[in-house]
């Protein structure tokens, strides 16, 4: 059990999810805050059955978070690479030829939604019977974002081709039950919210359907507890268990696809969306479905994370933001005392490092990584790099990202860029050569 917060931080909390439920109007509303592992504070309002974090509320499309880890799963397993045709393993789609990584970024050009009448509020079928055509390609592959509900509707399909059973028995055998999410279900069981609309200019509301979304239920099906989500929110902060690598993890936060049309900045990585809110980054997943809204968020620097859920179709501001906010004002975070450790290279080869006249640093970083960038108060290209077998180290984030550093005595080479211990070092192999005049 995570440490609770302390009593003001508590009032400050509780004053934003109240504020927040009575000006969205929302029947039922529950939040609550993530650190050291589990729920530090959390709260219902409105008409919440109690406990308030064991009433399920659908979660829409975190759904596909989850959709997204059985898929990396397969990936680690060698089952297949995110470079693979949908094709390869689903055959007989009008997006064959779009690969798996374009499906989990939302660059494959996939319709948002699928064929027929709207998915959230019919009963579903078999992917046989939406019937695909060319009209459900809408544009080229890797063009733009476009974020797309049938296209996790599919790869919800090739986990289940792969493993030989229904989406929704894989991701509860291999993702939920691993993580300890036994209350978050396909469809609602034991206490449950009712979905509701609430009427625009009255206080009253009106059910919203539920039903099996068929062949689409991978982009949005799943019903979970506010402690089951908190669960979900620890898993996105690094405590994985058995069910992804750190290191997979890592890869499903780092944007791919990137949404212009938000306010501020937004971007889609591999199944998770990245937000940019108040100098923070913020990943995790908003779900909205008729009938309800939810939202788990972390923030991995400081290692703390929010989640909310509510019943109502629409009107509430988003709210795990600001409680994050809240939380590092009240709170904020006391980092781990530095500690010495060991260089992974010799120390003669740190320091600085010229790319032409201009300077830059090579220093060692925290799990033997290097980090090459400039010198504090200039700008330029930065990354940090980690060691391959072989010797030479890749880049990990940045302007280097993929591209292979190899490390010399007398210079650096990177991506066909020579960093030289003096500007334009004519002993090193500056490309093009240095003047035999030399600087006068």
């Amino acid at each position: 059990m995570a440490d609770p917060v302390l009593p003001t931080t508590a009032r400050t909390l509780l004053a934003r999810t109240a504020r927040v439920q009575r000006e969205g109007r929302a029947p039922s509303l529950v939040a609550g805050v993530v650190r050291d592992g589990g729920l530090a504070w959390s709260a219902g309002r409105g008409a919440v059955a109690d406990p308030h974090t064991d009433v399920q509320y659908r979660i829409g499309s975190i759904s596909k978070t989850v959709t997204a880890v059985a898929v990396l799963r397969l990936r680690d397993e060698g089952r297949l690479d995110l470079d693979d045709p949908l094709e390869r393993h689903l055959p007989g789609t009008p997006l064959g030829d779009r690969t798996v990584g374009h499906l989990l970024s939302h660059l494959a050009g996939a319709t948002s939604e699928s064929p027929g009448g709207w998915w959230e509020r019919v009963p579903g079928g078999s992917l046989e019977e939406l019937r695909l055509g060319a009209a459900d390609v809408v544009l080229g592959a890797a063009r733009r974002f476009h974020y797309s509900n049938l296209g996790f509707g599919l790869l919800g399909e090739l986990v289940a081709r792969h493993r030989g059973r229904p989406w929704a028995e894989v991701v509860g055998a291999e993702v939920l039950a691993p993580l300890g999410m036994t209350r978050t279900t396909p469809r609602p069981a034991g206490a449950a919210a009712s979905g509701a609309a609430v009427h625009p200019w009255a206080d009253v509301v009106l059910s919203e359907p539920e039903h099996d979304a068929g062949a689409m239920a991978a982009a949005g099906q799943l019903w979970a507890t506010l402690a089951d989500l908190g669960r979900f929110a620890a898993f996105l902060l690094g405590d994985t268990g058995d069910v992804l690598s750190p290191a997979t993890l890592e890869e499903m936060t780092v944007p791919a696809g990137v949404d212009s049309a938000a306010p501020g900045w937004s971007a889609y990585g591999l199944g998770l969306q990245v937000l940019r809110v108040d100098g923070q980054t913020l990943v995790g997943h908003g779900g909205s479905m008729p009938g309800f809204l939810a939202g788990v968020f972390v923030d991995r620097a400081e290692q703390t994370g929010g989640v909310m859920m509510t019943n109502t179709t629409s009107g509430v501001e988003p709210l795990v933001p600001g409680l994050l906010a809240d939380l590092r004002a009240a709170e904020p975070r006391v980092v781990e005392a530095w500690t010495p450790s060991s260089a992974p290279v010799a120390l003669d080869l740190l320091g600085v490092w010229f790319w032409g006249p201009a300077p830059h640093v090579l220093r060692a970083s925290a799990g033997g990584l290097l980090h090459l960038g400039p010198l504090p108060g200039r700008t330029g290209r930065a990354s940090r790099f980690s060691p391959r077998a072989d010797g030479t180290w890749v880049g990990l984030d940045g302007y280097y990202a993929g591209e292979t550093l190899q490390i010399a005595p007398d210079h650096l080479d990177l991506a066909t860029f020579v960093f030289t211990r003096t500007p334009y070092d004519p002993a090193a192999p500056v490309p093009g050569g240095v003047d035999e005049a030399g600087w006068r």
